[in-house]
């Protein structure tokens, strides 16, 4: 039985495309450098603040990163102003939501995105206490796809990994949710293409988080793919 659903925040619960975007487009532009496109930052996120900046430089030929330590001050200072610029959850993502709510499943945020705006992203958008738990990136956790995270989620509900069921879009996540043992879903609206999440196997690649509901109440437990 499913007790717990971990979700992923970026590319997952919302489209928070435009706001990384802008922030990052930010810092480049501050250097002189060439804006990158939403496409671009499908690609480069997913792995926190540090690794985006990383790879948005070496995208504009930063390859030594002499810019680095520079952008990441620049990109936390755009960011926590503007963290909630065109950001906007996924159609079906609420009903979902209330769905697990109505079931008595609790829901949690895992992200990698800075601990501060990861709340101000849910509780923005959801109100202040609709998540069971929220947890962005903080100190003596390590990020995603360590499992720590997660698992200290699961500690938190009282619940087993075998228990929860994990939802991400990025191979990332799908790292994190299978080294947790924890149920894993593969997201197919957000940033990433189905051939990246499908290596990994997922117990459920969905297309809408409708089909999420569906596999809960079809057969929890039983698996999709081979992986799970």
């Amino acid at each position: 039985m499913i007790k717990a659903a971990v979700f992923d925040l970026d590319g997952t619960l919302l489209n928070t495309l435009g706001a990384l975007t802008w922030c990052t487009n930010q810092v480049l532009l501050s250097f002189g450098m060439k804006e990158i496109r939403e496409e671009d930052t499908r690609k480069i996120v997913g792995d926190g603040y540090i690794m985006q900046m990383t790879r948005a430089l070496r995208l504009r030929g930063d390859d030594q990163l002499t810019h680095l330590e520079e952008a990441k001050k620049r990109y936390m200072a755009v960011f926590a102003a503007n963290c909630m610029r065109e950001v906007r959850p996924y159609d079906g993502i609420p009903e979902l939501l209330e769905f697990l709510k109505k079931n008595s499943v609790k829901i949690a945020c895992f992200s990698n995105k800075p601990d501060a705006q990861a709340v101000e992203n849910i509780e923005t958008i959801f109100g202040r206490g609709y998540f069971d738990a929220v947890r962005g990136e903080r100190a003596g956790f390590p990020k995603k796809p360590d499992p720590a995270g997660a698992l200290a989620i699961a500690g938190e509900f009282g619940v087993s990994p075998e228990e929860c069921i994990y939802l991400g879009d990025t191979n990332t996540d799908m790292k994190t949710g299978t080294s947790a043992g924890m149920k894993t879903i593969g997201v197919l609206w957000g940033y990433r293409d189905k051939a990246e999440l499908a290596a990994f196997h997922p117990c459920l690649l969905a297309g809408k988080p409708a089909d999420v509901a569906a596999y809960l109440t079809s057969d929890t437990g039983k698996c999709k793919n081979e992986g799970c």
